[in-house]
């Protein structure tokens, strides 16, 4: 709705600009702050302007001394690999509980939605002797799928009010011409759910590319780590002379490539959630 009164637009304005100065200026002082060195942070003010020249280096000496670039490979492998598992499986499991009726159908839609409540950290111990048992503990694939059925459930619920949302139309149409029920699902009802997927797939990225917990237990080879246990790693072997412009500059390492993912597909997740709010 648009807002004609000229008072009540400066005001809306006015606050967007102060929320966006408060939501940009953490990220704006962080890369400062990563292109300096101690002695600027201790003889200047910490939130001060760095000095030339910059200290671009910081950014390549964390990525080869601290081992960013093992950490960001593996960062990659986990999030994307588990958040495309994730999504098909959130995707599949939704279409069937939104458009077939069933015995059973609602119970098992309430006991997903229901494990959205339960911390993942009850059941650490037993995933983890399963993982060890199954051998997957210190492994790409240990972490995918955990990651992918710790996120399933918000799949789940999201998906299954989107799909209630399209036209049962659609897929009469497609079984009158001889399409299978998979071929229903993979080449009509999917891409039609574009908007949600994206949700659910940005959703499920922030979440596993930030994941700290899981990760600190179900690996233990530096080989392993993805970026966050690696923040926190080299945070430790600083001890106790602290190299605060490498340490901000491995934090913008960390924080950057989800700031772009979201900022590229933001008006994506806003329509996917509005779609599969709306029945």
């Amino acid at each position: 709705m648009a807002i004609k009164n000229p008072l009540a637009k400066m005001l809306v304005w006015i606050i967007l600009i102060i929320w966006s100065v408060a939501v940009l200026y953490p990220l704006v002082w962080t890369l400062l702050d990563a292109l300096k060195n101690n002695e600027q942070f201790f003889l200047n003010a910490p939130w001060a302007l760095p000095k030339f020249p910059l200290l671009w280096s910081n950014f390549s000496y964390v990525w080869s001394k601290y081992n960013f670039s093992t950490y960001f490979l593996n960062s990659i492998v986990v999030t994307v690999g588990s958040t495309l598992l994730g999504m098909i499986l959130a995707a599949m499991t939704a279409y069937i509980l939104a458009r077939y009726d069933f015995k059973g159908n609602k119970v098992l839609l309430t006991i997903y939605i229901s494990s959205m409540m339960i911390p993942f950290a009850l059941a650490l111990i037993p995933l983890f002797f399963l993982l060890n048992d199954l051998h997957l503990i210190n492994t790409w694939l240990g972490l995918i799928l955990v990651y992918a059925a710790l996120n399933l459930p918000f799949g789940i619920f999201l998906l299954v009010g989107f799909y209630k949302s399209l036209p049962k139309e659609i897929e009469e149409a497609a079984i009158i011409d001889g399409t299978s029920h998979y071929g229903t699902f993979f080449r009509v009802m999917l891409p039609l759910s574009q908007p949600g997927l994206i949700t659910v797939m940005i959703t499920n990225m922030l979440n596993n590319w930030n994941e700290y917990f899981l990760g600190v237990v179900l690996t233990n080879e530096p080989t392993k780590y993805t970026l966050p246990i690696g923040l926190a790693v080299m945070q430790a072997e600083m001890q106790y002379r602290v190299e605060w412009g490498p340490l901000f500059a491995g934090l913008l390492i960390t924080t950057l490539p989800t700031l772009i993912v979201y900022m590229i597909y933001q008006r994506q997740i806003a329509s996917g959630i509005t779609a599969g709010a709306v029945k």
